[in-house]
């Protein structure tokens, strides 16, 4: 009788062989990358010390790097193979101020700063996996005493929109001079680059401060094509003195700009120009000038905006503007997502624009009645609903509907919304705050369905930054009988409205009231959050907010009357002439 494997046994011894020859397969393949991850650490560190040892065996003057400062033999980038891998070699040199013998511009006055050099070599290979660049340095002394020095020094700072100091910001530095200075580095954790023993050169130092996802800051010829009248011309270095500039940038932010009417249908291929507040050159020159369309969809997305205040006006065959959500020129902040509405109506000129301000807030007035007046006749028209605020909570709570604007929903045994008017803060227990407390307001009441732009409290800083907090959470109904959920800027519970000019979430649209909930914490028994003002704005159904548009007005002089219960009465006049568009601004003071 013949005995053997069956088919089944052969497939599963199959099966088992597979698996141990793949897993010897895959621990060898460990073991080799293993073994060349460490071949790499050991070239590389041979290569920093090879290049240490070109750089120790140069005469002093000659360690620098080409191009650079201090200029030198030294070549600044260079690819070198070992063990057959590639590595990329940099090699930074700069001059040491040492404070034994005074420092630049300090107590004592160092006038030859250049007291040491130090050589830092950055090692990186572009062929290995799991390699983490080898970067070391050393410091190389002169063999004597250091000479008078002929030149200055150059320092530059990058900062934040708020004058903070930003770090391992990208410094570009050229001279063009018969061997070019050509200077690649960045700053440091006080947000300064400092480059000692720079020759001397008359607006001769072209910099440029830039950082991934952040705007670019830069100076200017004085010789065109841009400008003939910099704001921040190159830079002058003079021998024995210090010369720094600051270089403000921030990170970018996104722009979604629709165009729409007042009852919300798009409006496509609006033609619309961003004009910044920045200045290059005095003539003016605008840093940022540009026009865009919002195409067939009437929507667009601009990226990589800087903050700035930019003045926004829009132009189409067909269409006029009526309005800007929010008001022009908008304030773009360092990051941030924000919307903007063109709101556009037929072209029937002459036409006159009128936008009534808050003389405080700089927010626009609703409910302002405007009247103008020419050769006996009187066109008056009100302002859309723009903002509505409660600054005052001494009233105490119980009201359901936003009627008493000093008193409010609800609030927990922890807030104190009595004991200094206009303000909230935490309830103080024998000199004790507890660690958080929450009010909750009434139902603000818009008019009608509307869409919510901006969420404003103030002040906008707490007293101490990471100790004390004040957080808001956002609801919308249709009816005041309805439960209240409320949720942060991204539509969920999970987050809180936190800063100045933070945009609503966009699922609050289609509604007709809303809620806040003020949640203020402190990690300090002594320290308490405070909140004076809350505000936000919004338009009732692409209405735009504090402005009206006078449409086929015959030509010649207007005077013009705002009022709002609460304000003081404001008079202008204007001139319309045929075929013209025209805004005119009007400022409400209490």
């Amino acid at each position: 009788m013949q005995s053997g494997l069956s088919f089944i046994e052969t497939v599963i011894g199959a099966t088992i062989f597979a698996f141990v020859a793949m897993s010897i397969y895959t621990t060898f393949e460990r073991v080799i990358k293993t073994v060349r991850t460490a071949q790499a650490r050991v070239d590389a560190s041979a290569l920093v010390d090879e290049q240490f040892e070109i750089a120790r065996n140069l005469p002093y003057s000659n360690i620098g790097t080409v191009g650079g400062i201090p200029a030198g033999s030294l070549i600044p980038v260079q690819t070198l193979t070992r063990s057959g891998m590639k590595f990329i070699a940099t090699t930074t040199v700069r001059d040491i101020d040492l404070p034994f013998d005074g420092t630049i511009a300090g107590t004592p006055n160092d006038l030859s700063p250049a007291d040491n050099k130090l050589v830092e070599i950055d090692i990186a290979c572009i062929t290995c996996n799991m390699f983490r660049p080898m970067i070391m340095t050393t410091t190389i002394a002169p063999k004597d005493l250091e000479g008078s020095s002929t030149n200055g020094a150059l320092f530059v700072k990058a900062i934040d929109s708020s004058g903070l100091p930003i770090q391992n910001a990208l410094v570009h530095i050229y001279y063009p001079t018969t061997t070019p200075i050509d200077i690649y580095d960045v700053t440091s954790t006080s947000g300064m680059l400092q480059i000692i023993d720079a020759p001397p050169g008359n607006q001769a130092y072209q910099i440029t401060v830039s950082k991934a996802g952040y705007s670019t800051e830069q100076t200017y010829s004085s010789a065109g094509p841009t400008t003939t009248s910099p704001v921040k011309p190159y830079a002058t270095v003079a021998a024995q003195t210090v010369t720094q500039l600051t270089f403000p940038i921030d990170a970018v932010a996104t722009l979604n700009v629709s165009s729409v009417t007042p009852s919300c249908t798009v409006v496509p291929n609006i033609g619309t120009q961003f004009v910044g507040a920045k200045l290059i050159g005095n003539e003016p020159v605008y840093k940022y000038k540009k026009w865009f369309s919002t195409g067939a969809s009437g929507v667009m997305t601009l990226n990589n905006m800087e903050w700035d205040n930019y003045t926004i006006t829009a132009s189409s065959s067909s269409y006029e503007l009526a309005g800007i959500v929010p008001l022009s020129p908008v304030q773009v902040v360092p990051g941030a997502t924000q919307n903007i509405q063109l709101i556009m109506e037929p072209k029937l000129p002459p036409t006159l624009l009128i936008t009534v301000k808050d003389s405080v807030t700089g927010l626009p007035v609703s409910g302002a009645t405007v009247s103008i007046n020419s050769a006996g006749a009187t066109t008056t028209q009100i302002t859309g609903r723009g903002f509505l605020s409660q600054t005052d909570w001494s009233g105490g709570q119980g009201q359901g509907d936003f009627i008493d604007p000093t008193k409010y929903s609800s609030s927990d045994a922890n807030i104190d919304a009595t004991g200094l008017p206009g303000s909230v803060r935490l309830q103080s227990f024998l000199g004790v705050y507890p660690p958080s407390g929450v009010l909750e307001s009434s139902s603000f009441d818009t008019g009608s369905i509307s869409n919510f732009y901006q969420f404003t409290s103030n002040p906008t800083n707490q007293p101490v930054p990471g100790t004390t907090t004040a957080r808001f959470q956002l609801a919308t109904n249709n009816s005041t009988s309805s439960s209240w959920t409320y949720l942060g800027p991204d539509g969920t519970a999970g987050t809180y409205y936190t800063s100045t000019l933070t945009d609503i979430a966009a699922t609050n649209n289609g509604n007709r009231f809303l809620r806040y909930k003020m949640y203020l914490d402190t990690a300090s028994s002594t320290k308490t959050p405070s909140v004076t003002d809350t505000q936000f704005t919004f338009t009732s159904s692409c209405v735009p907010p504090g402005q009206v548009l006078f449409q086929s007005l015959p030509t010649g002089s207007y005077n013009i009357t705002v009022a709002k219960v609460g304000y003081s009465t404001s008079t202008d006049a204007v001139n319309v002439t045929a075929g013209s568009w025209q805004e005119k601004p009007i400022i409400l003071g209490p």
